[in-house]
């Protein structure tokens, strides 16, 4: 998850999170355009998914979440191990 300059959180998947962050950061092609003009952008949360399809699924589910329980999760005070 990716905080912006004005604090909201952008959630999204990557394989390489420090590649796609820097992307993100640097408003580069790849990044997304929700992001871009937002900055400065932080690293507020990452976890490994496992594979493509869980990762997937759990970015569905946490973008449905409302701000305040995305931030519980920021916060480590929510877990997406139990999630499916």
């Amino acid at each position: 998850m990716v905080r912006t300059a004005a604090g909201s959180l952008y959630t999204g998947i990557a394989t390489d999170v420090p590649r796609r962050f820097a992307e993100h950061q640097a408003g580069a092609p790849k990044g997304a355009r929700s992001l871009r003009g937002k900055g400065p952008l932080t690293l507020e949360f990452q976890m490994p998914a496992g594979d493509r399809s869980r990762a997937s699924r759990l970015e569905w589910q946490v973008k449905r979440w409302p701000k305040a329980r995305k931030e519980a999760l920021v916060k480590g005070l929510v877990s997406l191990e139990s999630c499916s």
